[in-house]
C-alpha cells in the first residue's frame, strides 16, 4: 500500500527571499535570520524539502502575495530553481502580514484546490446570527463568548486558513486539508507589566475564539462525513504559558477536542493530556520551534506546531508522525546535512505524518 506523507513547516522569513518580481535573491545579502545569508538560507530551505520528502507541504509564512508579488509564483519557482519534485502551489485567503499560508506539493500525487467553506459575514452580522451554524467562511466574522461576560464578541483571522480538498493520486484517498496560523499570544508591546498581562490575555481570548472556529468547522466536516487534516503553527500547545489557566487548557486542546470524545483529533506524541509548563517542549524531542533572545544567548523550546487527524482518518491509515527537530542529539535519523540545514532554514522544524493508504 502506497505512503503518503503530510507535512508543515514554518519557514522564518521565506518572503524576504524573493524581490518585488517574485525573483528569487539568494545572493550573499544578509537574510533576516541572525548571521544567515539568503544564499544560505535558500539552499537549507530546499535541502529541507528535498530530503524530508513530503508528498503535500503546508507552507506558514510562505512568500507574499500583493501588487505585483505572488506566491504561487514564488514558491513555484523556487521549486524549479532547486529542482524538487513538490512543484506546484496553492494559495488560500491572501493577507495583510506579508506571511502567507500556501500548499507545496509534488502534482503528480495529490491534486489539491483550494475549496472554502460558508458563507463570508460581517462582524455585525455574526453578532445577530442566532445560531452557530452554519459556520462562516474564515475570511470574514465569527461572533462566541470566550470571555464568560454573556456577550458574544465577533472575531477575525488575520491569516484566514487555507481550506483545500485534495486527493491522492495513488490511492484514491480524498480528505480535507486546514492549513492554519493562528493569532500569536505574545503581547508584541512594550509596556509596564500589568500591560503586558493584559494584552496577553487579549489575544489569548482572540486565540481561542479562532481555535473555537477552527473547531467548529471541523465538525462540518465530520457531520458530512469528510475526514480532515488540521495543520500548522498553533503558536500554543499545552501548557505553554500560565495564562492558560484563564480557559483551563490550550487552544490547541479545543481544537483536537477532549481524549476519547467523539470526534477528537489524533496529533501524535506531541499532544499528551496533562502536558504542563516545564514538561514535553523539550523531553523527547518534542519541541517543533526554537526561539533565541536578540543576543542569541538563550533559547526557549516551543511544542507549537501539529499535524491532526480526524478520527476516520487516525483509524484506517495507521499514522506515524515525526518532528524533524535538528537538536535532538540522539536522533540517527537525521544526518549532518539535514541537521546543519534545518538549523539554518528556520526556527521553526516541520512535522509529518506517514499514511499508509488503503488501495481500492
Amino acid at each position: 500500500m502506497p505512503r503518503l506523507r503530510i507535512a508543515c513547516y514554518n519557514v522564518a522569513w521565506f518572503a524576504r527571499l524573493f524581490d518585488r518580481d517574485n525573483r528569487l535573491l539568494a545572493d550573499d545579502g544578509w537574510s533576516s535570520l541572525p548571521g544567515i545569508t539568503r544564499r544560505r538560507q535558500a539552499e537549507a530551505i530546499a535541502e529541507v524539502l528535498r530530503t524530508v520528502d513530503a508528498d503535500c507541504y503546508a507552507i506558514v509564512e510562505a512568500p507574499n502575495t500583493g501588487h505585483r508579488q505572488s506566491t504561487v509564483m514564488a514558491l513555484e519557482s523556487f521549486a524549479r530553481h532547486f529542482v524538487l519534485r513538490q512543484r506546484a502551489a496553492l494559495l488560500g485567503f491572501e493577507n495583510p502580514t506579508h506571511q502567507e499560508i500556501a500548499l507545496l506539493f509534488d502534482p503528480d500525487r495529490i491534486a489539491a484546490e483550494h475549496a472554502p467553506v460558508g458563507v463570508r459575514i460581517t462582524a455585525a452580522a455574526a453578532i445577530a446570527r442566532a445560531a452557530p451554524a452554519p459556520v462562516p467562511r474564515f475570511d470574514g466574522f465569527f461572533a462566541a463568548d470566550i470571555d464568560g461576560d454573556g456577550r458574544p464578541e465577533a472575531y477575525e483571522f488575520s491569516k484566514p486558513p487555507l481550506e483545500a480538498a485534495v486527493t491522492d493520486l495513488a490511492g484514491g484517498l480524498a480528505f480535507r486539508l486546514i492549513a492554519v496560523h493562528l493569532k500569536s499570544k505574545a503581547p508584541n508591546i512594550a509596556g509596564s507589566a500589568e500591560a503586558l498581562r493584559r494584552r496577553g490575555i487579549e489575544n489569548r481570548v482572540k486565540q481561542l475564539a479562532q481555535a473555537t472556529w477552527l473547531r467548529a468547522r471541523i465538525d462540518e466536516h465530520l457531520a458530512a462525513g469528510e475526514e480532515v487534516i488540521a495543520l500548522g503553527d498553533f503558536n500554543d500547545g499545552p501548557g505553554i504559558d500560565m495564562l492558560e489557566r484563564v480557559s483551563g487548557r490550550s487552544s490547541v486542546e479545543f481544537v483536537a477536542g477532549p481524549e476519547g470524545a467523539r470526534g477528537a483529533l489524533a496529533a501524535g506524541p506531541g499532544l499528551r493530556p496533562g502536558l504542563r509548563p516545564g514538561h514535553g517542549a523539550a523531553a523527547g524531542g518534542l519541541a517543533t520551534a526554537r526561539f533565541s533572545d536578540g543576543a542569541g544567548e538563550r533559547h526557549l523550546d516551543a511544542l507549537i506546531d501539529f499535524v491532526m487527524l480526524t478520527p476516520g482518518l487516525a483509524g484506517t491509515t495507521r499514522p506515524r508522525w515525526r518532528i524533524w527537530n535538528p537538536f535532538v542529539p540522539d536522533d540517527r535519523r537525521i544526518g549532518a546535512r539535514l541537521r546543519a540545514a534545518l538549523r539554518d532554514a528556520s526556527d521553526h522544524f516541520p512535522v509529518s505524518v506517514d499514511l499508509t493508504v488503503p488501495v481500492g
